[in-house]
């Protein structure tokens, strides 16, 4: 298909939805992270357990994509299924708030069925948040490959990235502002209309926003896929995993990926307790921490692209990255200590901003090490990596607060936090030193020949 004229107009629009599913992440898992466990004393494991469902369904997006690719509604491929997607995700996010009071409810009593059974099918609704999430990005990812050239390419995935960062601060400060009557109340009873009422509210304009941004901006009768981009499903994921274990540079950054992940999102579910708990921020406040840390995010992402990068270079950037973050963390604990508020949103900001700075360069890594004949396959795995990791982080952040509880007590919360930082800290060190052995020639070297043999093993 012809590439069509998309000029900045089309892809501002087009971009609004990465916005919403920023804004709609940090509304769904960071507000109510904070809710299920301070407000509802949800067990931490639980919570994040749940929330890390979300992230295990990442695999359904080859199967999405595949979809999308092949079964055109009214002749359009993707714009369907992002629309179908939104509906589901946004659908998940409103029948969340009634099922977690339920959820509560059952908690407090002293029946094991019920609580059981309300936890699968909270573990549940994540899982179809995932699904949907899945199911709307992947052909939203396709539809800006087919509306754009290589070289309109990289302008275009630059904002909607940067879009994504603007959505999390934009739904943080959003919380802070609708939520400020709710401060200090711990009352079921009052907290659940007010919730449902403004999850329902956002649901409606997330979805009202996708709907616009997606209008009108795919053709009519789909493209065909390139006989290159037919390469990648060619060798199946058995094949594809046996060119993983082929490199030994394939294993050595998909560790790190893992390890850098998960020393970066260990804390995410429990961010905004922990200003809670030790801080004692009221709810308006605590969830502003996303926003201090997604504006040090974008501000990162922009200066390492645009000046360190390439400058040092992708490896020593990367290490520069991890090095700041591990001093983030290390200055996370310092402001508990101290208790100071206005220092713990500083802390928040440089943490954000040496994010930015270590995702930018594990991004521009993740391309160098990609082949252009199966760029589908790597970023599968790369993407495998982050989600696994990520959905790791949620479900171990949740139970090592957990653990630090048990060590130190009910009356020490602060204790128990630090335990999950210098964990974090730990994991940043051991991401440094497993980049010290990445090596992107020995890669190329050691993955084309290996890749021809699987190729041809399979076309056979």
């Amino acid at each position: 298909m012809p590439k069509t004229d998309f000029g900045p107009l089309k892809l501002a629009r087009l971009s609004i939805f990465q916005g919403c599913l920023g804004c709609l992440a940090v509304i769904f898992a960071g507000m109510l992270n904070r809710v299920m466990i301070s407000e509802l004393a949800f067990p931490a494991l639980l919570v994040g357990g749940g929330l890390a469902f979300e992230q295990l369904m990442a695999p359904s997006r080859v199967l999405f994509g595949n979809i999308s690719d092949s079964w055109p509604i009214q002749g359009r491929r993707r714009t369907p299924y992002i629309w179908l997607g939104s509906a589901g995700f946004c659908l998940m996010a409103a029948l969340s708030i009634p099922l977690i009071f339920i959820t509560e409810n059952a908690l407090s009593g002293d029946n094991w069925l019920p609580k059981f059974t309300c936890s699968i099918a909270l573990c549940g609704l994540f899982a179809l948040y995932g699904l949907a999430i899945s199911l709307a990005s992947t052909p939203y990812l396709a539809l800006v490959i087919d509306l754009t050239t290589e070289k309109e390419r990289p302008r275009a995935v630059g904002v909607i990235w940067a879009m994504l960062t603007v959505g999390i601060i934009v739904g943080a400060i959003a919380i802070s502002n609708s939520m400020g009557s709710l401060d200090g109340v711990k009352d079921p009873a009052i907290l659940e209309p007010a919730l449902l009422n403004f999850m329902q509210k956002v649901a409606i304009i997330i979805f009202a926003l996708t709907v616009f941004a997606c209008w009108g901006i795919e053709p009519k009768e789909g493209n065909k896929l390139q006989k290159e981009k037919d390469l990648p499903r060619i060798i199946g994921l058995k094949k594809a995993w046996q060119l993983v274990k082929s490199s030994n540079q394939i294993i050595i950054f998909f560790t790190f990926l893992i390890l850098y992940t998960l020393g970066l999102f260990l804390q995410d579910p429990i961010l905004e307790s922990y200003g809670a708990e030790v801080f004692n921020m009221p709810i308006s406040k605590t969830t502003l921490l996303n926003a201090y840390w997604g504006s040090g995010t974008l501000l990162g992402l922009l200066i390492a692209g645009i000046w360190i990068t390439p400058r040092l270079g992708k490896l020593s950037t990367a290490r520069m990255g991890c090095w700041m973050i591990m001093g983030s963390l290390l200055l996370l604990i310092g402001a508990g200590i101290s208790q100071d508020t206005n220092g713990l949103f500083i802390v928040m900001g440089i943490f954000g901003l040496s994010a930015g700075i270590g995702t930018n360069s594990a991004l521009s890594l993740m391309l160098d090490l990609t082949l252009p004949e199966v760029a589908g396959t790597f970023v599968g795995i790369w993407g495998l990596a982050q989600a696994l990791s990520r959905a790791m982080g949620k479900v171990f952040g949740g139970g090592l607060l957990d653990i630090g509880r048990i060590i130190s007590g009910p009356e020490s919360p602060f204790i128990a936090f630090t335990f999950v930082f210098a964990l974090e800290s730990f994991l940043m060190v051991l991401a440094i030193l497993v980049l010290g052995k990445l090596s992107i020639n020995r890669f190329k070297q050691d993955t084309n020949s290996q890749l021809q043999t699987l190729i041809m093993a399979d076309m056979d």
